[in-house]
């Protein structure tokens, strides 16, 4: 479950069925992960109707019709982990950070180079003896600053508002932030290479920006998508950065639970920035 390969756990204990011969009662665990709280109520209501026909049957084979009429009803003692009051906003405050960052990063990103254009200052920068490399940094840095800043300044802010657990460690969120900026700084120079003007940078970044969070798992779990929008989504770097948060901050995941997501993180980051720098070569 810390992992995020199941959503349900039925513990049955050592010596159930011998409790239930004996003593006429036996005791089960339901764990549920409760971050999604629309997902872990639904799970345990199907979860307890299962629970609930099991000790019916047994009733009828066990017990006399006339004791069943009686008999008392099955007792419930629930317990949610990572959000045990099913709170909405513990849910979605992660997910609204990233897309906080997403926003910073992308809008400015993607208006640094065509604004150069628009003004008509790209051929000085293109005819001085300033490095590629230089420039890139230049154009990024600035932005990657602001952004991790703004995540610093979001997380205090869920943490007094909303009260949002931080379980996790805070260098793991930033080291994994680190990454996932390089990745939308990238894509969004390569936006601001391929157009001519800020509208056309603003809308293109827009339109992407719109289908990634759609697609995101922020609003709708992923699981429930048709099987061609998960597989697709394997493109996705919001929602690889969306499940990093949750699994840190409300699960206490470590760097372990988190690799798969953060290494695709990586591979993705060193493609967005490649590209973009290869593109602006092509133009310069």
């Amino acid at each position: 479950m810390k992992k995020g390969n199941t959503d349900v756990i039925l513990h049955i204990p050592t010596g159930f069925e011998k409790r239930l011969v004996k003593e006429n009662k036996g005791s089960v665990q339901l764990l549920i992960n409760a971050i999604n709280g629309a997902s872990a109520g639904l799970i345990n209501a199907y979860s307890m109707m299962i629970i609930m026909d099991y000790n019916r049957e047994i009733l009828i084979e066990w017990i006399s019709p006339s004791i069943l009429a009686t008999a008392k009803n099955i007792n419930i003692s629930a317990n949610y982990w990572y959000n045990p009051k099913l709170n909405y906003k513990t849910y979605m405050v992660p997910g609204i950070l990233v897309l906080l960052v997403t926003i910073i990063a992308l809008m400015l990103s993607g208006m640094n180079v065509v604004r150069e254009k628009e003004i008509g200052t790209i051929e000085q920068l293109n005819v001085t003896p300033i490095r590629k490399i230089q420039f890139i940094a230049g154009k990024l840095v600035p932005f990657w600053i602001i952004a991790l800043f703004e995540l610093a300044f979001g997380l205090i802010i869920g943490k007094l508002l909303f009260n949002i657990p931080i379980v996790g460690s805070i260098w793991l969120i930033f080291l994994s932030a680190v990454v996932y900026l390089l990745v939308i700084l990238g894509f969004g120079l390569l936006i601001s290479t391929v157009t001519n003007t800020q509208q056309q940078a603003m809308l293109v970044a827009f339109f992407f920006m719109v289908i990634f969070i759609l697609m995101s798992g922020l609003f709708t779990s992923i699981e429930s998508m048709p099987h061609w929008a998960q597989m697709l989504d394997k493109l996705n770097p919001i929602a690889y950065f969306i499940k990093i948060m949750r699994m840190i901050m409300l699960k206490g995941s470590g760097f372990r639970d988190i690799s798969m997501s953060f290494y695709s993180l990586v591979i993705y980051s060193i493609f967005s920035i490649s590209l973009a720098v290869w593109r602006y070569r092509k133009v310069s």
